[in-house]
C-alpha cells in the first residue's frame, strides 16, 4: 500500500470522525453520526493493519508472527467490546464510559513505554546517532503524553468506582474523600513529576520516566476522590478529553495522523463539553477539579438525622387523575428513571396522555443523570419523539403556564434553593424552573438528598404531591390507571 493512499484513506476516516461528532450534537442526527463514526473507525483499523502486514512481509517473519497476534489481539478485544456493548444496562452505560476512558489511558502508556524502549521499530532512531536515543522533540511527546494518559486511566478507574456505587472500598464510593492539605499535595506531586519529566527528556534515563509515571498513575487517584457524585457528568467529560489529549500526544510519536487528529477531536470535544457542564451548573472547571460539593456535601449529608419535614403525598391514581384532567404536562426525567428502567412504561405513559389531548414534552437539564446526554439516550431507546424532548434552556419560560411538572427521579436539578439560597452549594446552578408550575408532582423512593446531599425545598412546597415508589412500578400503575380511565 502506497503512502499516497494510505494518507488518503486516514483523511477519510478523519472527514467521517469529524460528521460523527457534528451528527452526534443533535439527537435527530445521532444515528448518522454514529454511522460516521463506525466506518471512520473500519476504515482507520483496515488501513493500519494492511500497513502492518505490508511491512511484516518486507521485513520477515518475526514481524508476521507479530502481525497475526495483533490480529488475534484485535478479534478478541472486538469480540469482547460487542458483547459488553449488546449486554450493557442503560443505567451502566457511564461507568462503561470511564472504564473505556482508561484502557485509552493505559494504552497510551504502554505505546509510549514500547516507543522509548524500542524507538528504533517505530522508525524514530537514525543510523548516525547512539543505538536507542531518542530525539529530543519525541521525548516531549512521550512524556505528555505519558502522564496524561496514567492520570486518565488511574482517575477513570475511580470514576468508574463511584458511578457503579457498589465498591465498599472507599475511594471507589461516592462521597468525597478529603483530607488536610489536600490541594497543596496534589500541587507538589503535579511539579515534582513534571520535574522528573524534565529530567527524562535532558537524559532519556528509565529510572526518571518510571517515577514519573508512578506519580502520574497516583495523581490521577488523588484528583478524581475529592469530587462528589453531583460533579460526575464534568468528570466523565473532563476524562474523555484526557483520552483524546493522550491519544494524540502518542500520535505524535508514532508519526501516526490518524492517531493525531482522531485524539485532537476527541480531546477538544471533551473539553468543550466540559465547559458546557460546568456553565450549565454555574461552576468554574477548576472548581470541579478542586473537589466540587465535596465539604458541602459531606456536611449536608449529616443533616440526614434532622427530623423530616411534612409533605403532601399521594398514589398513582391520584397522580393520574390530575394528568389526565390537565392541558399541558411537563415530564422532568432523572437518574432514578433511569435505575427504575421506567422509559418504555413513561413511553407508554405519554402516548395515553397525547392520546387525551394533554400536551405533553420533556425537559433535560444537561447535567442530569451521571454523564451528559444520559437522559437524552434513555428516552431515544424508547423512542420518545424528539420534538417532544426540550433543552433547559428552551423551556424553562413555559412552566409559568403549565400545568402539572412530573418530576422523575431527578432531584437536584429541579432544587429552588440554587435560586433562593445564596449560602446553598448549589447557589446560582440554573435548574429547571419547575416550581413555577402551577402543581408539581414529584415519584422518588424515598426522601433522600440527591448528588448534591441537599434538601430539596420543592418537596415541601404546597402545590406539591410526593408519590413514594419505584419509578417504573410507579408509572405502570398510572398508565393502568389511564387506560381504565378512557374506557
Amino acid at each position: 500500500m502506497s503512502i499516497n493512499l494510505v494518507t488518503l484513506l486516514y483523511l477519510l476516516a478523519s472527514v467521517c470522525f469529524i460528521q460523527a461528532l457534528k451528527g452526534l450534537s443533535n439527537p435527530r442526527s445521532a444515528r448518522a453520526g454514529n454511522a460516521f463514526g463506525i466506518a471512520g473507525m473500519i476504515v482507520a483499523v483496515c488501513t493500519t493493519m494492511s500497513l502492518i502486514f505490508k511491512q511484516a512481509q518486507d521485513l520477515g517473519s518475526d514481524l508476521q508472527t507479530g502481525f497475526s497476534l495483533l490480529l488475534a489481539a484485535l478479534v478478541v478485544g472486538g469480540t469482547i467490546g460487542a458483547i459488553l456493548a449488546r449486554r450493557v444496562e442503560m443505567t451502566k452505560m457511564p461507568e462503561l464510559v470511564a472504564a473505556m476512558h482508561s484502557l485509552i489511558g493505559l494504552a497510551a502508556v504502554c505505546i509510549a513505554y514500547a516507543v522509548v524502549s524500542e524507538p528504533q521499530a517505530f522508525g524514530l532512531a537514525s543510523e548516525s546517532m547512539p543505538k536507542g536515543f531518542l530525539p529530543f522533540g519525541n521525548r516531549i511527546e512521550l512524556v505528555i503524553g505519558t502522564f496524561v494518559g496514567a492520570i486518565t486511566f488511574s482517575g477513570s478507574v475511580i470514576a468508574f468506582g463511584k458511578l457503579s456505587g457498589k465498591y465498599k472500598f472507599r475511594l471507589f464510593q461516592g462521597a468525597p474523600v478529603v483530607y488536610p492539605g489536600q490541594h497543596l499535595t496534589n500541587l507538589i506531586l503535579a511539579l515534582v513529576m513534571l520535574g522528573f519529566g524534565a529530567m527524562f527528556y535532558l537524559t532519556q534515563e528509565w529510572t526518571s520516566f518510571l517515577i514519573m509515571t508512578a506519580i502520574a498513575f497516583v495523581l490521577g487517584v488523588l484528583i478524581i476522590i475529592p469530587i462528589g457524585g453531583a460533579d460526575m457528568p464534568v468528570v466523565v467529560s473532563m476524562l474523555n478529553s484526557y483520552s483524546g489529549w493522550a491519544a494524540a500526544g502518542i500520535g505524535f510519536s508514532l508519526n501516526n495522523a490518524m492517531l493525531i487528529i482522531a485524539g485532537s477531536l476527541v480531546g477538544s470535544s471533551g473539553a468543550i463539553l466540559s465547559y458546557i457542564m460546568c456553565k450549565a451548573m454555574n461552576r468554574s472547571f477548576i472548581s470541579v477539579i478542586l473537589g466540587g460539593f465535596g465539604a458541602e456535601a459531606g456536611s449536608a449529608a449529616d443533616g440526614g438525622s434532622k427530623e423530616q419535614r411534612p409533605v403532601k403525598s399521594g398514589s398513582a391514581d391520584d397522580a393520574t387523575f390530575m394528568l389526565s384532567n390537565a392541558e399541558s404536562v411537563v415530564i422532568v426525567p432523572g437518574y432514578g428513571l433511569a435505575v427504575a428502567r421506567a422509559q418504555h412504561a413513561l413511553k407508554e405513559l405519554t402516548d395515553k396522555l397525547v392520546e387525551q389531548g394533554v400536551q405533553v414534552r420533556y425537559a433535560i437539564h444537561p447535567v442530569a443523570g451521571r454523564m451528559p446526554g444520559h437522559m437524552n439516550v434513555l428516552l431515544a431507546e424508547a423512542e420518545v419523539p424528539y420534538d417532544l424532548v426540550y433543552e433547559m434552556d428552551d423551556i424553562n419560560n413555559e412552566f409559568g403556564s403549565t400545568d402539572i411538572v412530573l418530576v422523575l427521579g431527578a432531584n437536584d436539578v429541579v432544587n429552588p434553593a440554587a435560586k433562593t439560597d445564596p449560602k446553598s452549594p448549589i447557589a446560582g446552578m440554573p435548574i429547571i424552573e419547575a416550581y413555577k408550575a402551577r402543581t408539581v408532582i414529584v415519584n422518588k423512593r424515598s426522601m433522600a438528598s440527591g448528588y448534591a446531599g441537599l434538601e430539596n425545598e420543592l418537596f415541601h412546597m404546597d402545590k406539591t404531591m410526593m408519590v413514594f415508589g419505584d419509578a417504573k412500578k410507579v408509572i405502570e400503575d398510572m398508565v393502568k390507571s389511564v387506560s381504565g380511565s378512557v374506557h
